[in-house]
């Protein structure tokens, strides 16, 4: 079946699902725990004990509710879906707008298109937003809400980021030029590609700052982590994330799977998806959508050859590996931190085991096994691990079979949706979570073509770049950020 036509123009929006929900930390040992509203997650992002934030209750998504947005476009997919989790945050007067805005200026009139490659295998494109990512899809919303909440509160914000190569360019585009924000994503120096690192270091906004850290990614996330823990310094500069690690970047992802499986024939016909991940935050945001009722049959994930989440969901083993560079720079990642958000479920919400696991996870680099929770984890998804080799094949295949030019983490999706155990009657959905030319070697290397860029990006490689570079010292990020930010603290006005 084709999928159903997403229409742009803005009309009437389907109602928000469920109830409101509030929020509770991965790591919170009390009884009861403490519950926070949705302003409160989003300018916080991380935990003051290190956890993360979810939800208590999962809105229902239930059969009515899907059908009414069948015919619907992305945005007002988009506004039903978050409604429940911003709660009284935002009136649907203030969020129908806000939601809209934030989708209006995609590449595509479909915002996350469909396309067939074969019986039952699609791809879905999300990377026709401003940084040609699917990190857009969330951060041209989370960007707006952020400046929504500080404008009502009188407040600036310190936004802090680490990047394994998409994440900083989305949230750089998101934040620049907002008045009450300051940004600084830290990513690994040497291991982006350089269209990757330029779309970062060519913004001019005096806001906005992108810096390279001699280390890893997992370095980068960990002095992110650390100047959270840092209360003083975190208190002084009123910091925030803009990781995965802040909900409301999941939370807007979970938006274009509701949306793909409305598309192919949800309620009525379930659907799965092929997602590749290394942080696991792509691949949770759906099983939140399954956690909600949306009738997904499988969750496949795919990795690189930095296959820590392919290893425990195959052996049960979770154990730290050196970071390798691959083909696929935004997944060469060995510190899944979204996986926590999972652990606290398969822990049955009990954030004091969480907190003991993942301190002896830091200290000795394996996380604590447990037979159970391993197998309720394998019946939630599968996970496939594909290689260089595999990843060039992958592209060189599909450009052959279907024309259609793949980035390797495009390609890794692909590979992983073909080699899983498959419904034949289920349609399967690759996610291809970059376009082709953030990667033009490696496509060109595969395929013989050289991808473009779109026009409105023709200039990168001529743009002036800014450069800091910094060692991976925490007290010499600090520093920076003291320097170039600001915030004056949670009281303090733009």
């Amino acid at each position: 079946m084709r999928p159903a036509a997403w229409g742009d123009r803005l009309h009437r929006f389907p109602p928000a699902l469920g109830s409101c929900v509030a929020y509770l930390s991965t790591r919170d040992a009390r009884t009861p725990p403490a519950r926070l509203g949705f302003e409160d997650v989003l300018l916080a992002g991380l935990a003051p004990d290190g956890g993360l934030y979810v939800p208590d209750a999962w809105p229902p998504l239930d059969a009515p509710a899907l059908r009414a947005l069948r015919g619907r476009s992305y945005a007002e997919i988009a506004c039903a879906v978050v409604a429940p989790f911003i709660g009284e945050a935002l009136s649907a007067a203030s969020l129908r707008p806000l939601v809209a805005a934030a989708y209006q200026t995609f590449d595509h009139a479909a915002v996350a298109p469909l396309k067939e490659l074969g019986p039952e295998l699609w791809l879905m494109e999300l990377f026709h937003g401003p940084s040609l990512a699917f990190k857009d899809y969330a951060l041209q919303l989370v960007g707006p809400l952020f400046e929504q909440v500080l404008k009502k509160r009188g407040q600036r914000l310190t936004v802090i980021g680490a990047t394994s190569g998409d994440t900083g360019s989305a949230a750089i585009e998101a934040c620049r030029e907002r008045d009450c924000l300051d940004i600084f994503i830290l990513y690994p120096e040497g291991r982006v590609s350089e269209v990757q690192r330029r779309q970062m270091t060519t913004v001019a906004a005096a806001n906005a700052h992108a810096i390279a850290i001699s280390g890893s990614f997992d370095d980068c996330q960990d002095l992110v982590k650390a100047m959270f823990a840092d209360t003083p310094f975190r208190q002084a500069l009123n910091l925030s994330a803009v990781n995965s690690i802040n909900w409301a970047r999941i939370m807007a992802q979970v938006v274009y799977y509701v949306a793909a499986a409305v598309a192919l024939g949800a309620p009525e016909r379930p659907v799965s998806f092929a997602v590749p991940t290394g942080n696991f935050g792509n691949v949770y945001a759906a099983h939140v959508a399954r956690r909600m009722g949306l009738p997904i049959a499988e969750l496949v994930i795919g990795t690189n050859r930095n296959d820590i989440l392919a290893r425990h969901f195959n052996t049960g083993a979770m154990t730290i590996s050196r970071v390798e560079a691959s083909l696929s720079p935004s997944m060469d990642i060995q510190v899944p931190s979204n996986f926590e958000r999972l652990l606290y479920e398969l822990k049955e919400r009990d954030g004091a085991a969480v907190a003991r696991a993942l301190a002896e996870f830091r200290r000795t680099g394996s996380l604590p096994a447990s037979a159970s929770e391993w197998r309720a984890a394998q019946a939630l998804f599968q996970a496939c691990r594909v290689d260089d080799a595999e990843t060039r094949q992958s592209i060189a295949d599909t450009f052959r079979a279907t024309g259609e030019l793949l980035d390797p983490h495009s390609a890794i999706a692909v590979a992983a949706a073909k080699a899983a155990r498959r419904r034949g009657d289920v349609p399967m959905v690759a996610l291809a979570c970059a376009h082709p030319a953030k990667f033009p070697e490696a496509v060109a290397a595969a395929t013989g073509r050289r991808p473009e860029l779109p026009g409105r990006l023709c200039d990168l490689m001529q743009r002036p770049e800014r450069r800091p570079r910094l060692p991976n010292d925490l007290g010499a990020v600090e520093d920076y950020v003291r320097a170039h930010a600001r915030a004056t603290g949670k009281g303090g006005a733009p």
